[in-house]
């Protein structure tokens, strides 16, 4: 009796440990946590100043009208663009992309969320969307849009001082 009693225990044990295991988000086999990611993301833009050195907005390149603003990604999530004259301030934050409206061909499962409360016919609005990353580094960020309206791509690149 105590044998069947054994390895009944041991067998539930067995299943019990192997169940607790498992997660629902292993299904597609690649792991879907970008925190790491996002931190080291936002460590690196928190660090010192970035420029505008490209803007492309559906095919029109607009960098000149980011010409002279530094660009400081604060740790509260304010994002403060300044000229010497005319200072700028807004909101971001990187995200795990959770849309399937963004673009496909993109790897990144992150958004690099920019947002400054302007009106439309303000130059900073352009920069208002939750851009892919394409590529990141310490001193680089590239992101791309592709607008879901018209189809247009818009990139933006910065970097930093």
């Amino acid at each position: 009796m105590k044998k069947v009693f054994n390895l009944g225990f041991i067998l539930m044990l067995s299943i019990t440990l192997m169940s607790s295991m498992c997660s629902s988000d292993d299904d597609d086999g690649t792991p879907n946590n970008n925190s790491q990611q996002i931190a080291e993301i936002e460590n690196d833009v928190q660090s010192g100043t970035w420029i505008i050195t490209n803007f492309v907005d559906s095919g029109q390149d607009e960098t000149s009208d980011f010409n002279g603003y530094d660009f400081s990604f604060n740790a509260d999530g304010t994002l403060v663009a300044t000229n010497g004259t005319n200072t700028m301030t807004g909101t971001w934050s990187v995200t795990d992309d959770d849309s399937s409206d963004d673009d496909s061909s993109s790897s990144s499962d992150i958004d690099f969320n920019i947002f400054f409360p302007v009106p439309d016919t303000n130059d900073f609005e352009d920069l208002n969307d939750d851009w892919d990353i394409v590529t990141s580094t310490s001193t680089r960020i590239e992101l791309i849009d592709i607008s879901g309206g018209n189809g247009g791509t818009d990139l933006l690149t910065f970097e930093k001082n």
